[in-house]
């Protein structure tokens, strides 16, 4: 987490103040956050009916990866139910405190998958020759063994994300020619490849 959302709202009650403290989707918002801290899973339910959709399109606005802005709506969900003790109705509307936890955790996605993508870039340099090749002349360096272990990590993966990697490295295919193969959005594709490789270089690491 990049910090509590009250952190955030130091400069929010002018413009929060805007909307009167007896809206009734503000009072809705309020009681609904109020029953959460008392442990109401009813309330937490009716919560999520009202906002994940909007929410989920903020999040993917920001992190243009569907599975990701999926996990950032779930992140962000768990966080409000933990910590719906800690809302102050007299700083923010209740839609407000969402959004900016909604923020926070899709910031926190964003910055770990371009962790991730700098360890699979490191991995692609690394494994794309196991991958690809299959004259052991074509590259001295590349042993039969080592061209063994990877190709049976490649069966361990699971199958949407070997799929993904094979079509990717063996077929030629673009990410985005792959998508309109498999009928998948680019996104989804794009976070298979990138889990798989992930996947991949860490079964190779530990066969060694």
């Amino acid at each position: 987490m990049t910090g509590d959302p009250s952190e955030h709202e130091s400069a929010e009650p002018r413009r929060e103040r805007m909307i009167p403290l007896d809206d009734p989707a503000r009072q809705r918002g309020v009681d609904l956050i109020t029953r959460m801290a008392a442990g109401d899973q009813q309330a937490l339910a009716e919560f999520y009916d009202t906002h994940s959709v909007t929410l989920y399109s903020l999040a993917l606005k920001m992190t243009k990866d569907e599975k990701e802005a999926e996990d950032a709506v779930q992140d962000a969900i768990i966080y409000i139910w933990r910590k719906a003790g800690t809302y102050d109705s007299q700083l923010s509307s209740p839609f407000s405190w969402v959004v900016m936890i909604l923020r926070n955790k899709a910031i926190d996605r964003i910055r770990s998958r371009h962790r991730v993508e700098r360890i699979v870039e490191r991995a692609t340099a690394e494994w794309l020759p196991l991958l690809a090749s299959e004259d052991e002349s074509a590259d001295e360096t590349v042993s039969r063994e080592q061209r063994t272990l990877v190709r049976t990590a490649l069966k361990r993966l699971p199958d949407e994300q070997r799929q993904a990697v094979e079509l990717a490295f063996f077929s030629g295919l673009t990410h985005e020619e792959i998508a309109a193969h498999l009928a998948t959005p680019l996104g989804t594709i794009k976070a298979r490849i990138r889990r798989g490789l992930l996947r991949l270089r860490n079964l190779v690491s530990g066969a060694r």
